[in-house]
């Protein structure tokens, strides 16, 4: 048997572990030979592809990005359709696929499936947001990176008393933000389960100033969305699937925030500093459990699935219960953050720091 892998969607830190993870998991178990795409989907319809073994896999679970390139869902490929993918795949001789990605992935992933191509998908996204899995891969390193800004700029704040405006990644999930915003110290947090009034933000700001707070940080997911009428119009156009891009709510709040309350604000977005660097160790042990479950299931004959980790096991989850399906902030996480906006007594000596 021939297994093609393939990695789609936005790069991030722990896809080269579960590359590694399939390779070594089809060649030492099973003997089967392993065909890498490069470039995702692309590199299926442009037969781009190189042969993969245990020997040109070792040791790259320590660095970020993927050694196969990725590309993201386009309309082209949608017109394509499975049709020309699977043919594509038969011409070389690949009997199953495991296709590491997001929602789009999943999505080509059912398509594949239904059109009856043994197919397995392994969740991908620093946003956490993937259905029917308690964790993807990407997420874990993500939220270091994203506590760690918190962290620094506790210290500026501090030494300037100004709000500080931290803008991540987040389109409908506020996992990374919220996770960031408590485990970093963050005075608020914004995220997309929960739409924010923007006045009771500044509210809340000059309440902490009053109290002698004088430096805050507001950690806010992209996806965030404010309460119709208490913030300025924000329309940040769509991308070429017709959705709304979320780019800007990060400016947005810090610039109104800044006139309401007449602190000085800053404002950093973080960008795709979240996906960089070497995976964490709980990445890649993520990845390497996602993608031996993903062969083994393969093996046993398996498809239409998600791997999945469910507390201390890995799981393989149909994929009609995930595809378009967000994974979003449990509501007690939600509640969690509440806490989070309360000024808090008047400090004995007046003027202190977070």
């Amino acid at each position: 048997m021939k297994l093609g892998i393939l990695t789609g969607g936005g790069d991030c830190a722990g896809l080269n572990a579960a590359i590694r993870s399939v390779v070594r998991t089809a060649h030492l178990r099973f003997g089967t030979t392993v065909l890498g795409y490069e470039r995702g989907w692309n590199g299926v319809l442009e037969a781009n592809s190189t042969e993969l073994d245990p020997e040109n896999v070792r040791g790259v679970f320590t660095q970020g990005g993927t050694l196969l390139g990725s590309s993201r869902s386009t309309p082209k490929l949608i017109e394509a359709g499975a049709p020309a993918l699977i043919e594509q795949l038969h011409r070389d001789g690949v009997d199953a696929l495991v296709a590491i990605g997001g929602d789009g992935t999943l999505m080509t992933t059912g398509m594949l499936h239904n059109a009856g191509f043994p197919v397995v998908a392994v969740p991908k996204t620093i946003d956490n947001d993937v259905a029917g899995t308690d964790v993807s891969i990407g997420y874990d390193t993500a939220l270091a990176v994203a506590t760690d800004a918190v962290e620094r700029l506790h210290t500026t704040a501090a030494s300037h008393d100004r709000v500080m405006v931290l803008e991540v990644m987040g389109r409908h999930s506020g996992h990374l933000a919220a996770g960031a915003g408590i485990a970093g110290g963050a005075a608020i947090v914004l995220v997309p389960e929960r739409p924010f009034d923007a006045q009771a933000v500044a509210e809340q700001l000059s309440l902490r100033h009053h109290a002698g707070r004088y430096a805050s940080i507001v950690v806010v997911a992209e996806g965030a969305v404010p309460i119709p009428g208490t913030a300025p119009e924000h329309d940040p156009g769509v991308d070429i699937w017709g959705k709304r891009r979320t780019n800007g709510m990060g400016e947005l709040v810090g610039n109104l925030l800044a006139e309401v309350t007449g602190y000085e604000t800053r404002t950093t977005v973080l960008g795709h500093i979240q996906r960089g660097g070497s995976p964490t160790a709980t990445d890649r042990l993520v990845a390497s459990r996602l993608g031996a479950a993903a062969v083994d299931g393969l093996a046993e004959g398996l498809s239409g699935r998600l791997a999945a980790i469910h507390g201390e096991k890995t799981a393989l989850v149909p994929l009609d219960d995930v595809v378009g399906k967000t994974r979003l902030l449990p509501s007690e996480m939600v509640d969690l953050l509440d806490p989070l906006t309360t000024a808090g007594p008047v400090p004995a000596q007046g003027h202190t720091r977070p």
